[in-house]
């Protein structure tokens, strides 16, 4: 939960001049810290009617002087006032209806000088009263949250308070002069009596605080659907209404709010554009998102696209992102933006940026893949801003230029960091730690952080991280951005008699053109001559990017033939299979002129171009898809997992016209497939190491005829039979994008090999057909372990999360069938069934216990860690339910971590799997300083 203000907080930041309310409270909250005696509790006079008086005039002053209280400060100021003037309208509410309740007593009467308290002192008592009251945190208004949800929240605050003044009460002699049925009905009159009144009167202030705060205001507005708008333009009014723009910044701040304003570029800032197309600018181009919004959790499932259909959706989008960054959560966690590919989370950071520049905030957007991956939150920061300046700068120094404008740190690309060698599955938590460091030092900052879905799962949620999920567009976003598509290109489209892409043949390619990415590529190739609105037939990803490149290439050769176009499609492959070997979408000239000429020349050892140097690089990236960050750059991320998917299915196919070339001649029978090109493309990287290129080459596949792809699939189980197997000579040798170990180029390659069979294969593959023989499930296991072992987190990960596989019994012999199946299971459970004889059923079984065992029920703490050490020795278990299961133990509040600890040294004792197990640990909440602990003493008992 994030920190919100008490009412004793609300005084010390209005700066309360009323001097019976500092100190009943100071004394109050000293007798809490301290205890009543050493707190100068004797001195504290009890009188609830003369605190009631005093706090209600002072929450009228609060409102009155609420314009005061926001003027010529600086925003993070602003809203801590705010939100103390909540807090002060809260408590203040009550206390007028307290006064006001028709109880059996009057205030007055418990102030009686001569009250005597029952075992504890009435001054004592009282303080107790006054603590309860008002040191307690108070609700506040956040724009996620609907008025009624905070309503609710308050009227819980004010039950709260009658408990506590029924409790005070009940310790009175007074309680002994009351008749018995008064005494009865006294809870029930102040849980129904000052509550319901209190709430009528904090509607009132409430709305008095909507009338001469905006702020209050645009939370309201996040209820209420909003009329359509492009580039967030009703952020920009709307922070207008919260503080005029700034005016003359210093040099420096000046260059960094100019960089952020590019409403003025095109929707997409490629290298070069179709010469008979115009993409709209960004301003004109980009609609105002859907969204979701959830406060995660541990228990939260983001990265499942089912969790999200049970969040709140958000009808304003711009009110709640003005609302997030003037509220206290923006500067205690971070924002998180998920989105699938396509979806505008980039673009939502670019037009963001664009809007805050010219407000009270300062802007500082960060291409997470364009800096250190494993650099620090603020070397980060200050690595872009050197090159938007041109210098280096620290960035206290650029907050301190920027005279009091709040920073907006805009992270974009968080899954870059996930999914990539960097692994920082803890980034979210530094990214807080920023946060929290940066307040106490007086620079209060809000950070939005933009990430895909899929890797919301293999990340730590800090407390209060709250997420966005931006929707596909609806059946009117299409047809508002299809508007604005006609009126830029009508002109253009009819010099060659065609016409602008019409919303009913978008529409029927359904989920195709919901994404705005996808949307802005089917225009793009309607426009070369108007195809979908001939062929109205569904269009799939896959396809769409395939003939955008090729129409693209073969309008910018001048109508070269298919071999030519071919051609450039393997260069292009080539750079996407350079940037996957690597972990980055960011590439450099040198790189390039290393890496596409050993791929693309023939597969000679010594390739020599005869082209100037730099022309590889130059001829590769000087098309439409590129963009320049820091390198090369693929306009976006799925251009380069499709291009991936695109050369390994050339490879494929090259295979197969090899081996049909060589037909049934005596020789051509006994000599080895040449599978040099294929090895060249799939021994570096694991393909699941990003999902949609799986995704890519299914949908590829499935233009395939099927004899076609059942002789590809013989081909290469084949293959996959001697892939571990020395080869004396191979061609492609000088494409090293990355210089791997043998081993770990042969786990890529038989990897690769088995997803290429099963997603070659129409009907799911076993084991015992891929590896005869009686040993098929050893040598299965062995192919696994090999590739746990050598392919990485993210290469392991993505394996198994995209082979499907069951354990299964034919004629009393067991199997694995890898593809299709009803309920196909990840691998990583059907290699550990193999291993330990538990199917896979069992196994989720294993996984609900031990889930029911870190969440404490029924059983004692021993007992539970018993079970999970009987579990761990006799099954075998090593799931991501057993980190989670102890994760939450290490925690328990009266747990014993003494008796964990040899668990987890367990867990640590593989040298093979220890990275990994360290890693998930981790991730499950177990802190590093521990598990370092328990490895050095593990080693010093070995010594």
């Amino acid at each position: 939960m994030i920190e919100t203000p008490s009412y004793a907080d609300a005084l010390r930041i209005l700066g309360c001049k009323d001097g019976r309310l500092v100190k009943v409270i100071g004394l109050a909250s000293a007798a809490e810290r301290t205890g009543w005696a050493l707190s100068g509790g004797p001195q504290l006079a009890a009188g609830l009617r003369g605190l009631r008086d005093a706090i209600v005039a002072y929450g009228e002053d609060v409102v009155r002087r609420l314009p005061e209280l926001r003027a010529g400060v600086d925003r993070h100021t602003r809203t801590r006032r705010l939100a103390a003037a909540h807090a002060a309208v809260v408590v203040s509410a009550y206390f007028e209806a307290l006064g006001e309740a028709k109880l059996p007593f009057t205030l007055d009467r418990l102030d009686r000088p001569e009250q005597i308290s029952r075992g504890v002192p009435t001054a004592e008592r009282f303080a107790r009263l006054v603590a309860e009251l008002l040191l307690v945190r108070l609700p506040t208004p956040e724009p996620h949250i609907p008025y009624a949800d905070t309503r609710a929240a308050v009227e819980r605050a004010y039950l709260r308070m009658s408990e506590c003044l029924a409790a005070y009460v009940s310790g009175l002699s007074l309680w002994d002069e009351l008749p018995v049925d008064d005494q009865l009905q006294l809870p029930r009159l102040l849980a129904d009596g000052p509550p319901a009144h209190a709430l009528r009167i904090y509607d009132e202030d409430y709305r008095s605080l909507a009338l001469e705060s905006h702020e209050f205001g645009v939370r309201s507005l996040v209820t209420e659907p909003p009329p359509p708008a492009t580039a967030l333009s009703r952020v920009a009014w709307l922070l207008a209404e919260l503080a005029p723009p700034r005016a003359g910044d210093r040099p420096m701040i000046h260059r960094v709010r100019m960089a952020a304003n590019a409403l003025d570029q095109p929707l997409l800032v490629v290298g070069k554009l179709p010469e008979d197309v115009y993409l709209p600018l960004l301003g004109e181009g980009y609609l105002s998102p859907r969204c979701r919004v959830a406060e995660l959790t541990q228990e939260s499932t983001p990265a499942l696209r089912g969790w999200w259909e049970g969040q709140r959706m958000l009808a304003d989008a711009e009110a709640f992102l003005v609302g997030h960054l003037t509220s206290l959560r923006a500067t205690q966690v971070p924002l998180l933006v998920l989105g699938e590919p396509g979806s505008g989370k980039t673009k939502l950071t670019e037009v963001l940026a664009a809007r805050l520049a010219r407000s009270e905030f300062l802007p500082i957007r960060v291409e997470l893949r364009g800096v250190r991956a494993r650099a620090g939150v603020t070397e980060q920061i200050e690595q872009a801003m050197a090159g938007v300046l041109g210098e280096e700068v620290a960035y206290a120094d650029l907050v301190a230029a920027a005279d009091g404008a709040m920073p907006v740190i805009l992270l974009d690309g968080f899954d870059e960091l996930v999914q990539g060698a960097a692994a920082r599955y803890d980034y979210l938590e530094h990214v807080r730690e920023f946060q929290v460091r940066e307040a106490e030092l007086g620079r209060p900052v809000a950070v939005v952080i933009t990430s895909r879905t899929v890797v919301a799962d293999r990340v730590r949620f800090p407390d209060g991280l709250l997420a966005l999920e931006l929707r596909p567009f609806d059946d009117d976003q299409v047809r508002q951005w299809l508007d604005v598509w006609d009126q830029a290109n009508r002109a253009l489209l009819a010099r060659r008699d065609l016409t602008p892409l019409p919303p009913e043949a978008a529409l029927a390619h359904g989920e195709m053109a919901r994404q705005p990415l996808l949307l802005l590529l089917l225009a793009l190739y309607d426009a070369g001559g108007n195809a979908l609105q001939r062929d109205h037939g569904p269009l799939g990803r896959a396809r769409l990017y395939e003939v955008l490149l090729r129409d693209y290439t073969e309008r910018e050769t001048g109508g070269a033939h298919r071999v030519a176009i071919d051609q450039e499609l393997v260069l292009l492959g080539a750079v996407a299979l350079s940037m996957l070997a690597r972990g980055s979408q960011v590439i450099t000239d040198e790189q390039l002129e290393r890496d596409l000429p050993a791929l693309c020349h023939g597969g000679e050892d010594d390739p020599r171009d005869e082209d100037a140097p730099g022309g590889w690089a130059r001829k590769a990236t000087e098309r439409f898809f590129f963009v320049r960050r820091g390198g090369h750059a693929f306009l976006h991320s799925t251009f380069a997992e499709f291009l991936v998917a695109w050369i390994t299915m050339y490879a494929l196919r090259d295979l197969d016209r090899r081996r049909r070339l060589a037909g049934d001649e005596p020789l051509a029978i006994v000599q080895a497939v040449d599978d040099d090109l294929l090895y060249a493309v799939t021994s570096h990287s694991c393909l699941a190491e990003r999902g949609p290129t799986v995704g890519f080459i299914l949908e590829l596949l499935a233009e395939v005829p099927s004899v076609v792809r059942a002789r590809c699939a013989d081909l290469l189980t084949g293959l996959l039979r001697r892939a571990l197997h020395e080869r004396t000579r191979r061609h492609f040798t000088g494409f090293r994008p990355v210089r791997h170990p043998l081993t770990r180029r042969l786990a890529a390659y038989s990897a690769n090999l088995t997803l290429l069979i099963v997603t070659a294969s129409e009907q799911p593959v076993s084991v015992s057909a891929l590896l005869p023989g009686p040993d098929a499930l050893e040598r299965w296991s062995s192919l696994t372990h090999l590739w746990k072992g050598q392919l990485g987190q993210e290469g392991w990960t993505g394996l198994v999360t995209t082979l499907a596989a069951r354990r299964v019994v034919v004629d009393g012999r067991e199997d694995v069938v890898l593809g299709g199946g009803a309920e196909p299971i990840g691998m990583g459970d059907v290699v550990a069934a193999v291993a330990t004889g538990h199917d896979p059923q069992h196994r989720r079984l294993l996984d609900l216990l031990l889930r029911a065992l870190g969440a404490g029920e029924s059983l004692p703490f021993r007992q539970r860690v018993a079970l999970v050490e009987e579990l761990m020795r006799t099954a075998g278990v090593r799931s991501p339910a057993l980190y989670r299961a102890l994760g939450a133990m290490w925690y328990e509040e009266g747990g014993d971590r003494a008796v964990l600890r040899p668990l987890l040294r367990t867990l640590l004792d593989d040298p093979a799997d220890r990275m990994a197990t360290w890693e998930q640990l981790v991730k499950a909440g177990i802190p590093e300083t521990a598990l370092w602990e328990i490895h050095q003493n593990a080693l010093l008992q070995g010594d």
